[in-house]
């Protein structure tokens, strides 16, 4: 467990980063470059309907399109978790001593999420799609734990999102062949993410051991299991919206289905999330009920 000096060392090294390896998507991004008509938004190996009958159906016209409303859906949902996670970090750290490390390392993460969470948004405006939302449970269900949750949940909610993000676009950013707006997009991310990845890995080793005190520490790890195998459930389910379906004119239900059923995109979520899946059972938060919930989210 990461002792109080620990802690601060973690911070100081964090905030050393941050100044000196940070972007401006204002300035690092040429926003006015137009879109390639031929290239793809994501690898096409990594689309939900890859290698199934509706995708032979496809034209390559219509893949093109089904990549670019994928890709959307996901920056969306990205920017959906980064709003959660900031409100989440600022309940973390709102009673605490302003003059740590530890807090302002936070607030520096939410400033790096404000700005991603624009970059995003940008992004998706580029692209012509909508700006895709989970479903309205969902999003209570966000309300719900951005009012509620503990430093257990906080930390290993946030983990779930960011690392199945992080490969997914550590790939793209090295695919030459991609959009160049989704790579850089994606290159910047992934540089700033890294440790924000670190943060929320040490601090919830934390967290954990802490709650392993008492009976009522591990009654709370107990409850804290189960909703962290809804937050995998929502990521997974999240990611790709229906309406991603219906651009390239496909019914929406059929498709989803299809996806849900598809073995390669199966594979694509458990590859997202090996690294945190690993982390998290080496913490002991995916036992017990939580397990169906991890099983139905296609990430073990």
């Amino acid at each position: 467990m990461p002792t109080t000096d620990e802690r601060e060392a973690t911070a100081a090294r964090l905030l050393k980063i941050s100044a000196g390896n940070s972007y401006d998507p204002d300035v690092d991004i040429d926003w006015r470059a137009p879109l390639d008509p031929q290239r793809m938004f994501a690898p096409a190996h990594r689309l939900s309907l890859y290698g199934t009958p509706l995708w032979d159906g496809l034209d390559e016209r219509q893949r093109i399109e089904l990549s670019r409303h994928e890709v959307a859906s996901i920056a969306s949902v990205g920017i959906w978790f980064e709003m959660l996670l900031m409100r989440l970090l600022l309940r973390h750290v709102s009673d605490q001593d302003p003059r740590t490390g530890h807090v302002q390392y936070a607030l520096t993460e939410v400033g790096d999420e404000c700005r991603h969470s624009i970059m995003f948004a940008r992004m998706i405006e580029a692209f012509g799609t909508p700006a895709y939302r989970p479903a309205p449970v969902e999003r209570a269900l966000g309300r719900y734990l951005g009012a509620t949750a503990g430093g257990v949940q906080t930390f290993a909610a946030a983990l779930i999102a960011e690392e199945i993000l992080d490969a997914l676009q550590r790939e793209a950013m090295a695919d030459d062949s991609l959009q160049p707006l989704v790579r850089m997009v994606s290159r910047i991310h992934v540089v700033e993410e890294a440790r924000h990845i670190r943060f929320a890995r040490d601090e919830l080793a934390r967290q954990v051991a802490a709650s392993r005190r008492g009976l009522a520490g591990r009654v709370s790890l107990a409850y804290s299991r189960l909703m962290i195998g809804r937050a995998a459930w929502t990521v997974t389910h999240s990611l790709i919206h229906p309406g991603a379906y219906a651009a390239v004119g496909l019914d929406p239900a059929r498709a989803r289905a299809a996806a849900w059923a598809n073995p390669a995109f199966r594979e694509t979520l458990r590859w997202s999330a090996e690294r945190v899946t690993s982390y998290l059972q080496e913490l002991g938060l995916v036992e017990g009920p939580a397990r169906r919930l991890w099983k139905a989210s296609a990430l073990l």
